[in-house]
């Protein structure tokens, strides 16, 4: 039996009202979960945690996507903890709800300063591309932290070596860069705005070196 773990994050994804209570207290979500609803078109109810620093007044409708903001409510505070529910349609998926179609079940979900950190296993590297592939094509700043590659069939340790040569001058100096400003850190001591300029280049620009980069990581790592 061989699988893969992965750790992804997107940046700071504005369809997401836990993200976005995240950015906007400057505390981390967590807990986030999700009903079932027994009817085919009625709404999903999703749940966050919140420390009780975060006030709600700080949460104000007015900071979260209209067609979510209407249904956003506390709903239980004990000691350290709020929580806060919301409801939304089931015809929009959730970046969870993406990684889940591809038949990958999410371990854990978490938000801190806006972005949202999620893990799930992928039964082999093909389901993982499709999923990475899916979430690119919806939400910018899609980025791997963390991947492990399992085998029980094999107890050791599973090393793969890249070679660094597989990359551009200019993309091994964006990553260098991100990596020493802290943009690959948890929680981030700079953007993606911030590393840009500290290159000279715009974000998007910036978004595709670390893309193609990836991508060529990726490929040493899960194909070794």
């Amino acid at each position: 039996m061989s699988g893969i773990r992965a750790e992804i994050t997107v940046d700071s994804p504005s369809d997401c009202p836990a993200a976005r209570a995240s950015a906007v207290t400057g505390t981390e979500a967590s807990s986030i979960s999700k009903s079932v609803p027994s009817d085919p078109e009625g709404a999903v109810t999703e749940e966050f945690t919140l420390d009780a620093a975060a006030s709600p007044d700080d949460l104000d409708a007015e900071d979260l996507d209209d067609d979510l903001a209407a249904d956003f409510r506390e709903v239980f505070a004990y000691g350290s903890e709020r929580v806060y529910r919301f409801d939304r349609s089931q015809t929009r998926l959730c970046l969870c709800e993406c990684v889940e179609q591809f038949g990958c079940p999410v371990r854990d979900v978490y938000s801190r300063d806006g972005d949202l950190t999620l893990s799930f296993h992928a039964p082999d590297v093909d389901t993982l591309r499709a999923v990475i592939s899916r979430l690119d094509e919806r939400w910018s700043g899609v980025s791997v932290h963390r991947l492990v590659r399992s085998d029980a069939s094999d107890g050791e340790q599973d090393l793969v070596l890249v070679d660094r040569s597989d990359l551009t001058d200019r993309q091994r100096e964006v990553l260098r860069t991100a990596h020493e400003m802290g943009y690959f850190e948890y929680p981030k001591r700079a953007n993606a705005g911030e590393v840009a300029d500290e290159l000279g280049i715009d974000a998007s620009t910036f978004a595709e070196h670390v893309a193609a980069a990836q991508g060529k990581i990726l490929s040493a790592i899960l194909e070794a």
